[in-house]
């Protein structure tokens, strides 16, 4: 969905926007909600009560993911990434494990 599109499908569903408006969390910056409403908005129809909190949690995992770096299960992140496949966030940090730090500096010390 591009920008456009979530604003469009907000005003055609307003009871459903209203919902997905309350799981915004007080610590989320307006371009993290942005991102992962967009997420639920996207995969809400799949995940119908009883299963709500399910799609709750696997947004945090992506928006965890792109925006702090937190890493987890292969298989678990694989499964964000399709259900995010298409969301564009702008300006997302970049991160670097340890490993890749150190390689880096290591690099460096060489020459």
């Amino acid at each position: 969905m591009a920008t456009m599109d979530v604003e469009d499908f907000i005003g055609q569903n307003r009871q459903l926007s209203d919902l997905v408006e309350t799981f915004r969390s007080f610590s989320e910056s307006e371009k993290q909600w942005k991102g992962r409403r967009e997420f639920l908005f996207r995969n809400i129809n799949d995940y119908e009560d009883p299963h709500l909190d399910q799609l709750l949690a696997l947004s945090m995992v992506w928006a965890n993911h792109v925006f702090l770096g937190c890493r987890y299960d292969a298989v678990l992140l694989e499964k964000v990434r399709e259900m995010a496949e298409g969301i564009v966030v702008e300006d997302a940090p970049v991160f670097k494990t340890r490993d890749e730090v150190i390689k880096q500096q290591q690099q460096k010390s060489c020459k």
